[in-house]
């Protein structure tokens, strides 16, 4: 398990989840911070689909690629081998207890926590949303990719 292993979790691990990943690894090259980066759904609806298209789109608008992703579920073993699991909201916060093993490793905790003023806060879910939405949550996960770099630096 590493400290430097971040895995964030949304429900299909086709909009939110993937797009955090992808804002963190942004950040982390522009910061010079090695990490390990994932993202994955508490649900296997999705599993082996690309992200969502507008998802794409907005990673896109920022000049991120998400094209190759793919989702997958998250796993027990993922308790072990991150040290940071961000759940995007509150249910999937929930729902990652349920898979988490009885010793897990990871710090688990809801993404926003990390950014001051905004703990306890989930990231919209732009699943049945616009582009704003998508918009929104990208501000929302780069926002926070900024304060993990900042925290995973110290």
């Amino acid at each position: 398990m590493s400290q430097k292993a971040v895995l964030f979790v949304c429900l299909g691990n086709i909009c939110r989840s993937p797009m955090a990943e992808a804002a963190l690894r942004e950040e982390a090259v522009a910061q010079g911070l090695a990490l390990t980066i994932d993202s994955a759904g508490t649900s296997g609806l999705h599993v082996g689909e690309s992200a969502d298209a507008r998802a794409i789109a907005e990673a896109r608008h920022h000049g991120v690629d998400l094209s190759r992703h793919r989702a997958r579920q998250v796993t027990p073993e993922d308790f072990l081998h991150f040290g940071h699991i961000f759940a995007l909201d509150q249910r999937n916060l929930r729902d990652l207890s349920a898979v988490a093993p009885r010793r897990p490793l990871a710090k688990v905790a809801l993404l926003m926590d990390m950014v001051p003023g905004r703990e306890g806060t989930a990231v919209i879910d732009p699943w049945y949303g616009g582009p704003a939405d998508f918009a929104t949550a990208w501000d929302d996960v780069a926002l926070a990719a900024k304060h993990i770099v900042a925290y995973l630096s110290r």
